[in-house]
């Protein structure tokens, strides 16, 4: 058991076509003149696949923090700030948006100049550009690359699972190789996990989603406690209270009742869910960096926006702003 009584259970997805995926790709980076990894901007740490780093390592690469509309945009301006500190380009974007598309074409247009220079010199000016677009379910590849494209090319929806064969777009100069999302065969922490489980990169149908629900609002308590008051009218007392008992708090408080007068869990937790999916509670960021810019920090991004240590506790200048507070 967690905190108020949580029970963070294992959660692992890892079907057979994602085994598949993995070794697909290992054979196509041989082939292709860059990756793009695609990340969740909500999450960026969790969200980054240790096996595509892996396969992706020999190749330029440009990580492309997705759904940047949705998280906190001070954490994101750090974000990228350190993944540039690391040696890696980096953007944020929101992949529904055409100036993303064309913010992602800018940067890799920067990072392949050399190989391009290299074509013109032996007349190959013009040549087309093969890019691998990797990252985790849900992350929004498809989407991205309908709107780099400028065409609905790949097929795009709010759900893990939806691409699950390899397929070629041509999209001006370049020709967009769209793999399906892949996670990894074990996660390396619960809190991975849990926050892939959040914005909807594992197959709810796995999920007790009461728990999940659970989770998320301590998480919320501990990083955003102002975002959550706010979106449910919760006084101080109601925000302190046990997390199953907030849970109740909530449902009883939007009309979620059985026949009996008790509180539905399982509507009122499906509801939490969706609601933060869909950012209704407003942009969150749910990971900070691991070091404060410029201090050259190259170990691994850790989360840092764990139960009890929000970014609130110790705030740089771009996020100094937000008042979080009850």
């Amino acid at each position: 058991m967690n905190g108020d009584g949580v029970n963070r259970r294992s959660i692992q997805w890892f079907p057979g076509h994602m085994a598949k995926t993995l070794r697909v790709m290992q054979q196509e980076a041989r082939g292709v003149d860059a990756v793009l990894l695609l990340l969740d901007a909500r999450i960026p740490h969790s969200s980054l696949n240790p096996e595509l780093e892996k396969i992706a390592a020999a190749k330029p690469r440009l990580y492309v923090l997705n759904k940047a509309d949705l998280a906190d945009e001070g954490l994101t301006v750090r974000w990228v700030r350190w993944f540039c500190a690391q040696g890696a380009g980096c953007v944020a974007i929101s992949a529904k948006q055409k100036s993303g598309a064309a913010a992602v074409r800018r940067a890799v247009d920067e990072a392949l100049a050399g190989l391009m220079a290299r074509n013109a010199q032996k007349g190959m000016a013009g040549a087309r550009v093969r890019v691998m677009v990797a990252g985790i379910p849900n992350v929004g590849k498809s989407t991205f690359i309908n709107t780099f494209a400028g065409a609905a090319r790949a097929a795009a929806a709010d759900r893990p699972g939806v691409t699950r064969g390899r397929q070629w777009i041509a999209a001006g100069r370049y020709d967009l190789l769209d793999m399906p999302g892949v996670l990894w065969k074990r996660f390396d922490s619960l809190e991975t996990a849990s926050n892939l489980a959040f914005i909807g990169s594992i197959k709810d149908d796995i999920l007790d989603m009461e728990e999940l629900a659970a989770g998320l609002l301590e998480q919320m308590r501990a990083v955003y406690p102002g975002r959550l008051a706010a979106r449910y009218k919760l006084t101080e007392r109601q925000l302190a209270l046990p997390v199953w008992e907030l849970l109740e708090a909530i449902g009883r408080a939007r009309g979620m009742l059985t026949r009996g007068g008790g509180v539905d869990a399982a509507r009122a937790a499906a509801m939490l869910v969706d609601e933060f999916r869909a950012s209704k509670w407003g942009r969150i960021t749910l990971e900070t960096p691991p070091a404060a810019e410029g201090q050259g920090d190259t170990g691994p991004a850790l989360p840092a926006a764990g139960i009890g240590a929000g970014p609130d506790a110790a705030q740089a200048p771009e996020t100094a702003g937000r008042r979080d507070g009850p």
